[in-house]
C-alpha cells in the first residue's frame, strides 16, 4: 500500500485505489473547496471506550464529498473512524507496536512523494487541517496494523484461504437484484423480508398457472420471467435502495471489493433464479435474487498472492470489529456539520 494511500486514509478516512501518488491525484483535483468552515479542534464527535474521535477527523473525510452529500456521508465516515479506533485498541491490548524510526521513515517517504509530485507538503497538511503529530499517530496505527497482518498471514494461511475461496480470486462475477428494507432488529428485518419473499413467490405461482405442466423447459422460462417481473414490482414498492427504480437491478459485481461482504457472500451462494432469505448488512436487510453468473478463470496462488493477502487482511479486520464492537462502549455525541 502506497504512502499516499496511507495519508489519504489517515486524512479523510476513505478507502481509495491503491497505488495513487501525489502527482496523479493532487488534493486540488480530489474535491472542491469546502463550503462550511472546519469545527473547533476540541469538538468531540464520538467516544470509543473513553477514547475520543474529534469532529475535525470527520470533517477531513467530508472534504472529498460534495457539500450536499455531507449529511449522508457523515455517519459512514464516523463509523469508519470508530471501527479503525476499535482495531487500534485491540492491537494495543495485544501489545503490537512499531518502532518510532519506522514511523519517521514512512513520514519521510510521504514527504518525498509530495516533492516528486511537485506538491507543497505543508500546504496539503494545512488544507486537511492535519498536524504533523496527528499524521504520525495515524501512520503508527497503519504500520501497526500492517505488522499484525503480516504476523497472521503466513504463506500457509494464505494458501489455505486461497484454496477454500476460489471465487474470490478467479474473477467470477454475479448479476443480481435486491430489495433493501430497514428494521429495528433482526426479528423485524427477517419478518419483513419473509413477507416480501412470500408475496413474490405467490405472484410467480399465479403467473405460471396457465403454463402446460408437461413442457418443463417452457415452464422454467415462464417461471424465470415471472420471477424477474414480480421481484421488480416488489422492489419498486418496498425497497429503500435507489436501485428500486430499476427493479432492484445491480451491475455485475465480483466476489470481493465491489459489495459489502455479507451481501457478496450470500449472492455467490445462490444459483441463478434463486432468492435468498434475509441478509443483514450495515445498510439494512436484503432480499437477493441471483440473475446470472460469469465463471472465473484458473489462477495460480503465486500470481494473486498479494491480493489474497489484501483480502485476508480485510476479513481479519472485519472479524476483529465483529468480536470487539459489541463489548465496547461507543458514544455518538452528535455532529456539527
Amino acid at each position: 500500500m502506497s504512502a499516499w494511500m496511507r495519508l489519504t486514509l489517515a486524512a479523510t478516512a476513505l478507502v481509495v485505489v491503491p497505488g495513487w501518488t501525489w502527482s496523479q491525484t493532487p488534493l486540488e483535483k480530489q474535491s472542491a473547496p469546502p463550503v462550511k468552515p472546519p469545527p473547533a479542534p476540541t469538538v468531540v464527535a464520538a467516544r470509543v471506550n473513553g477514547q475520543e474521535i474529534l469532529e475535525l477527523a470527520v470533517y477531513r473525510g467530508l472534504l472529498r464529498e460534495r457539500i450536499e452529500n455531507w449529511s449522508a456521508a457523515r455517519q459512514e465516515i464516523l463509523n469508519y473512524l470508530i471501527d479503525n479506533l476499535l482495531v487500534d485498541q485491540y492491537l494495543t491490548q495485544l501489545k503490537v507496536d512499531v518502532e518510532p524510526k519506522d514511523v519517521e521513515a514512512r513520514y519521510a517517504q510521504i514527504q518525498d512523494e509530495a516533492a516528486k509530485g511537485k506538491q507543497n507538503f505543508a500546504e496539503i497538511l494545512k488544507k486537511l487541517h492535519l498536524s504533523e503529530a496527528e499524521l504520525k499517530k495515524e501512520l503508527h496505527a497503519a504500520l501497526r496494523w500492517d505488522k499484525f497482518v503480516l504476523q497472521q498471514a503466513t504463506d500457509k494461511v494464505l494458501l489455505d484461504y486461497f484454496q477454500k475461496n476460489p471465487a474470490m480470486f478467479d474473477g467470477s462475477q454475479m448479476q443480481a437484484r435486491h430489495i433493501l428494507v430497514s428494521a429495528r432488529d433482526d426479528a423485524e428485518g427477517q419478518q419483513k423480508i419473509a413477507v416480501i419473499k412470500k408475496g413474490i413467490e405467490d405472484e410467480v405461482a399465479r403467473q405460471i398457472t396457465a403454463q402446460p405442466a408437461g413442457d418443463k423447459i417452457a415452464l422454467e422460462k415462464a417461471r424465470t420471467k415471472a420471477l424477474l417481473t414480480a421481484f421488480a414490482g416488489a422492489a419498486l414498492k418496498d425497497s429503500t435502495c435507489p436501485s428500486k427504480k430499476q427493479g432492484g437491478e445491480l451491475p455485475w459485481f465480483r466476489r470481493v471489493s465491489d459489495m459489502v461482504e455479507p451481501f457478496a457472500r450470500a449472492s455467490f451462494a445462490l444459483q441463478p433464479s434463486q432468492m435468498s432469505d434475509a441478509v443483514k448488512s450495515e445498510f439494512g436487510y436484503h432480499l437477493i435474487l441471483a440473475v446470472d453468473r460469469k465463471p472465473g478463470r484458473d489462477v495460480k496462488f503465486e500470481d494473486v498472492k498479494s491480493f489474497v493477502a489484501e483480502v485476508y487482511g480485510q476479513r481479519l479486520r472485519e472479524a476483529i470489529i465483529a468480536a470487539y464492537k459489541p463489548r465496547s462502549k461507543i458514544e455518538i455525541l452528535g455532529g456539527v456539520n
